[in-house]
């Protein structure tokens, strides 16, 4: 059974630090790309960051690039996402889920259809 569950959200100053976890079950996960996407209060979600299935390729928005950093660890099914500079507008719901192509490389943004095994998100606050 398919299933991705985040963890590691939390309440931090601008300026903070946080690291995303995305655990993964019920498929082969080094073979797929998994990506991190996020939804404020009110507007659509976005896409924050992609990683390929081996590690090789990521992608990041124009928004975070440079601030966020998207890794996986293949032995222990996991991928995080690591949230630095943190700032107001960063504040969401961050959510995992995996590319349903096969051997997806991240080299452009797919639609959140394209994507499944969507968790339930944990929220992430910067506030002063």
């Amino acid at each position: 059974q398919l299933q991705l569950v985040e963890s590691g959200g939390g309440a931090v100053q601008p300026g903070g630090s946080l690291r995303l976890s995305c655990a993964a079950s019920g498929f082969t996960f080094g073979d797929y790309a998994i990506g991190w996407f996020r939804q404020a209060p009110g507007k659509a979600r976005e896409g924050v960051s992609c990683i390929s299935g081996r590690g090789v390729s990521t992608n990041y928005a124009d928004s975070v690039k440079g601030r966020f950093s998207i890794s996986r660890d293949n032995a222990k099914n996991t991928v995080y996402l690591q949230l630095s500079s943190l700032k107001p507008e960063d504040t969401a719901i961050y959510y995992c889920a995996k590319v349903q192509t096969i051997y997806y490389d991240c080299n452009r943004w797919l639609n959140s259809g394209d994507y499944d095994g969507w968790g339930r998100g944990t929220q992430v606050t910067i506030s002063s």
